[in-house]
Parts: structure tokens; C-alpha cells; sequence
């Protein structure tokens, strides 16, 4: 066990729960994972674990099958599956924002139907917001959902789909402008869709597309596709809560929880960059010593583990804060923005402290150099948390002239 990122106040379950996944991830992950990356081959023995770790319905309600645990937990073992594999934890990441949404927002005919399922893992989950004209400008989105009937036809296309391949289940918002009076706010005529399909690429259900998998830098394995939605018809029971103009706030509510997940990656990120530097500045020697006896390089790992520990401190007061109740924007945006900026600080230091092997694709660490990048956009880029958190701090402290 790590000194660093220690988490006060968890109960003896939470404890068991992360022990297991700790585990795991040393003896299942960490070992195969630099190789699957390099083939950028999806990790289906380590989804099949996860699985039977009951990880898939980690915060689905024991009702419906699920654990019932709360975000912290789900968090923590996030930060803990992002230390072997941050690609792993984005298969889980988007099957866990649908099953919130599921939660918090759909009918009860909804819960029924997709929660037992999706805490099983049987059914996968994937959310769709962003386009390829338009990123963090959600309110710009052009699809269209046109009710015809009891069916919806929807049409256009999405982008930067995370399990787009692997997935059975899209929560794709879309306009549906019906029964709201022209100059209706955008925001206020988005309705989320619950698009079921078959896992695949090609023409997967009828007027619905997966072209195939994106070529990226890095976050590879995981498949991060486009969707294009022809004619795609879905029933009205699809509508996610029953009632159209709600998609934006449902899909913002899960984004909110979706940014404590991207700080928790980031967080399990550069711990594991901060191991790789600490062990390998003690075995390599320099001018007749260990290089962490050279004072450059101690200065590094001092600053290296102050951000693993400010990021975790930050990410774990970000969840408890969702898990009270409370409005958690704000705390949500600060701890994704410092630990994915921190994150790829960390790695950037674990890489100078390896010198030209960093460069090596034999060591790890050339390949978190890859991946820290993604955490950087993932959920909005910093510059959109930055407005977020700037927009709260102003409400928080209006000047009372």
C-alpha cells in the first residue's frame, strides 16, 4: 500500500471493495497492459474480471442487482483501475454514466428494463453528446429527433463516442423541438434518447451506423468511434424520463459525476507515473551514485508527490460532496481541472527522471505520456472548467453594492 493518497473515514466494505480491485489490478492489469495498448486491442479478459467483480453495477442500487455503492467508492476504484490502465477505466466510465442517468432520470419502466442488466454487465452503455463540428458547445448540437407517431426518427451525426463499438446501449442526445414555441432557449429543446443496437461496426440496427474505431495518440484499446444516425426510428418509451426537453440537464448531471471520474483517472494516472519515477531514479546510477541521491532529481519526486496528493485530496472532496446531496459543480470542476493538469505534469517529470529510456516503448511510461493528454479534453478541456468555476465562484460571491 502506497503512502501517498490514502483516503480518511472509509468504511470496512469500501476498504474490501478496494483492496479486491487493487489486486486486480497488479496481478491482471499492470502486467498485460503496455502490450495491449501497443496492439490497441480491446482488453476483453479484463472486462470479463471486472465483470465478475460486480464493478459494472458498482453504484446500480441493490434493487436492481447492483452494489449500491456510493460515487466515492466508484471514484476510488476508478483511481485505482487508471494506475494499471487508464483505457479500462474508460470502458467502465461511460456504462457508468448511462446507469446514473438510468437512475437519477428514467421511467420506472426504464429502471426495470436496463438496470439488472446493465449491473450484470450483459448490457454496455456509451453517451452521445458531442458533434463533429462542435466539442465542449453543447447547445450547438444539430441532430434532430422528429416525433412521427409512437416512434421518434432521428437523424445526424456524433462524434468521439467512448465504447461506441463495444456498446448495447447510447444515451445520444438530439433537438426535439416539438410542443416548445419558437425561440425556446437550445438547451430547453434537447431530449436524450436511449438507442438500443447490437455491439459491432457497420450498419448495427437499422438507420444506425458505427463507420469504426477513431486512430488515436493514445487511450487505446478502449474503441472511441462516430455514430450516424439515417432514419434511426425509436419508440417514444425510449425517451429518457418519458418527457422531451429535459436531455441537457440530464446529460450535464451526468457529466458532473462524469468529471469526479476523469480527476479520478488522473489521479490513478500520475500515481502511477510517480511509482515508475521513484523506482527506477533509485535503480538507475549516475557519476558513481543513485540519481535520487542527486538533489535535481529528489526535487522533482518532492513536487511529483505533493500533486498526486493534492489532486487525490481535491477529487475525493469533489465525490463525498455528490455523495451528500450537495450541488458539486464547482468541486467537480476544480478536481478535474487540477488533476488532469497535474497528471500530465507528473508524467512529464516521471519521463525526464528516465532519461532517453522514457522514450523507449519497452518502459512504461512512454506510454502514460500518451495517455495523460486525453484527460486534458476528456469531459470539457480545462478552458471549460475554468468557466464553469468561474461562473460558480461569482455566484458564490456577488458583490452586494
Amino acid at each position: 500500500m502506497s503512502r501517498l493518497a490514502q483516503t480518511a473515514g472509509l468504511t470496512d466494505i469500501q476498504q474490501e471493495i478496494l483492496s479486491t480491485v487493487r489486486d486486480f489490478v497488479d496481478k491482471e492489469i499492470i502486467p498485460v497492459a503496455t502490450e495491449f495498448e501497443h496492439r490497441d486491442e480491446y482488453p476483453q479478459q479484463i472486462v470479463d474480471g471486472l465483470k465478475e467483480l460486480g464493478l459494472f453495477g458498482l453504484m446500480i442500487p441493490e434493487e436492481y442487482g447492483g452494489l449500491g455503492e456510493s460515487l466515492l467508492t466508484y471514484a476510488l476504484c476508478v483511481e485505482e483501475i487508471a494506475r494499471g490502465w487508464m483505457s479500462v477505466s474508460g470502458i467502465i466510465n461511460t456504462h457508468f454514466i448511462v446507469a446514473y442517468m438510468l437512475k437519477q432520470h428514467g421511467t420506472q419502466e426504464q429502471k426495470d428494463t436496463f438496470l439488472p442488466r446493465m449491473a450484470a454487465g450483459e448490457v454496455r452503455g456509451a453517451f452521445s453528446m458531442s458533434e463533429p463540428a462542435l466539442g465542449s458547445d453543447v447547445s450547438a448540437i444539430t441532430s434532430k429527433g422528429v416525433q412521427d407517431g409512437e416512434e421518434y426518427v432521428l437523424n445526424g451525426q456524433k462524434m468521439w463516442l467512448t465504447n461506441g463499438g463495444s456498446s448495447t446501449l447510447v444515451a445520444v442526445l438530439c433537438r426535439s423541438d416539438e410542443g416548445h414555441p419558437e425561440g425556446t432557449p437550445a438547451h430547453k429543446s434537447m431530449t436524450t434518447f436511449l438507442v438500443e443496437k447490437e455491439p459491432g461496426f457497420g450498419e448495427v440496427r437499422p438507420g444506425l451506423t458505427i463507420p469504426g474505431k477513431i486512430e488515436k495518440m493514445g487511450y487505446k484499446g478502449v474503441d472511441t468511434t462516430e455514430l450516424i444516425m439515417d432514419g434511426l426510428r425509436i419508440p417514444a418509451n425510449r425517451v429518457l424520463g418519458g418527457a422531451t426537453g429535459r436531455g441537457f440537464y440530464q446529460m450535464m448531471d451526468g457529466v458532473e459525476v462524469g468529471r469526479v471520474n476523469v480527476a479520478a483517472r488522473g489521479c490513478g494516472v500520475a500515481q502511477r507515473a510517480f511509482e515508475l519515477g521513484v523506482s527506477y531514479a533509485q535503480q538507475r546510477h549516475t557519476f558513481g551514485k543513485a540519481i535520487a541521491q542527486h538533489q535535481a532529481i529528489q526535487f522533482k519526486l518532492a513536487e511529483m508527490a505533493t500533486k498526486v496528493e493534492a489532486a487525490h485530496a481535491m477529487m475525493v472532496n469533489a465525490a463525498r460532496k455528490k455523495d451528500s446531496g450537495e450541488r458539486n459543480d464547482l468541486e467537480a470542476g476544480m478536481a478535474k481541472y487540477l488533476a488532469s493538469e497535474y497528471c500530465k505534469e507528473v508524467v512529464e517529470d516521471a519521463f525526464r527522471i528516465h532519461g532517453g529510456y522514457g522514450f523507449s516503448k519497452e518502459y512504461e511510461i512512454e506510454r502514460l505520456y500518451r495517455e495523460a493528454p486525453m484527460l486534458l479534453i476528456g469531459e470539457g478541456t480545462a478552458e471549460i472548467q475554468k468557466m464553469i468555476i468561474g461562473r460558480r465562484l461569482l455566484e458564490e460571491y456577488r458583490f452586494q453594492g
